[in-house]
């Protein structure tokens, strides 16, 4: 009786043991794989910031991996010479921000009106806005159009055309499509309009898909640069950040390709010429970080409302 026991124990000992060692295995794996996939994020972005504080004529050489091989802020004062730069950034703020709010709250509106079953034109206006995602008029009528509208060389042509996305509404209708009817019949009992229901009752609902199409659109705003080249390149002063940028590296690229090699290059730095100490891969660098920074900053806000969001918006009729 008392072997039984004791087999049993150790059969006990043993089971938990091997338990154990599984856990232990299974949670060096997920750490091993977490760590790999963090490595393989960050590390391009960590490079990018080594290279974009590493001299110009010196990282044509290549070889830079985590750290700067030659320290230097000359690729940053060389783009921060430029006065343009500043306002070029406020423009692109002011340009994401508006352009986000208005066109978040249009699209939100837009799918909470065609989400109504009683609406009697949803079908038809919702297959002419998904017909929209395939079928394009093209860039110059679409340009014509823009012109005959009087928004070449206005701030508005930033934000008029971009009100509505067609992939955003979709994501906000569906979303709304997943909510009980009962709230919105609730609230017409105690007297609301549409307007109020949206307003009071379905916008804090759909938090998350807001706080998703958000993020969608400030980052595509931020980004954009063909706009400007399109329709506001004659006026310097609606030029977005990415426009500068990109016109920046131009004209570095365009001055490497003059020079034959990395001596050429070396002689024009020692003329006392700014842009000519830098190189296009550097100031690439540069150019991805300062367009990178701001969207980074901002994240982490958006993720918490991310959080809160689903919070809110997990009721259950």
């Amino acid at each position: 009786m008392i072997d039984k026991k004791v087999n049993q124990k150790n059969e006990y000992l043993a089971a938990k043991r091997a338990t154990q060692i599984e856990s232990i295995v299974f949670d060096v794996i997920i750490y091993l794989t977490l760590l790999f996939i963090v490595v393989v994020t960050v590390y391009p972005f960590w490079n990018t910031i080594a290279i974009s504080f590493n001299d110009g004529l010196d990282a044509v050489k290549g070889g830079i991996k985590l750290w700067p091989r030659k320290f230097t802020w000359q690729n940053y004062k060389a783009l921060f010479t430029t006065g343009q730069i500043f306002s070029a950034f406020g423009i692109s703020v002011t340009r994401t921000v508006l352009q986000t709010v208005i066109s978040v709250f249009c699209t939100a509106l837009l799918a909470y009106a065609l989400s109504r079953k009683e609406f009697v034109l949803r079908r038809p206006l919702t297959t002419v806005l998904v017909i929209s995602m395939y079928v394009s008029a093209g860039l110059i009528p679409g340009y014509m159009l823009i012109k005959k509208l009087g928004l070449i060389n206005k701030f508005a042509v930033y934000i008029i055309p971009n009100i509505i996305d067609v992939f955003n509404f979709i994501l906000v209708r569906t979303y709304i499509n997943g909510l009980p009817d009962s709230f919105v019949e609730s609230a017409r009992i105690d007297g609301a309009n549409e307007f109020k229901i949206f307003l009071k009752i379905i916008l804090p609902l759909i938090v998350p898909s807001i706080a998703m199409i958000c993020l969608f659109v400030a980052v595509g705003a931020w980004n954009s640069w063909f706009d400007t080249y399109l329709y506001t390149s004659s006026k310097t002063d609606l030029y977005s950040l990415q426009y500068v940028l990109m016109q920046f590296l131009n004209s570095s690229m365009n001055q490497s390709a003059s020079a034959a090699d990395a001596n050429s290059m070396a002689v024009a730095a020692s003329s006392g010429s700014l842009t000519a100490m830098v190189t296009p891969i550097a100031l690439r660098s540069s150019i991805t970080i300062i367009a990178t920074v701001p969207i980074l900053i901002v994240y982490p806000f958006v993720q918490k409302h991310f959080v809160v969001g689903m919070t809110i918006g997990g009721v259950k009729e």
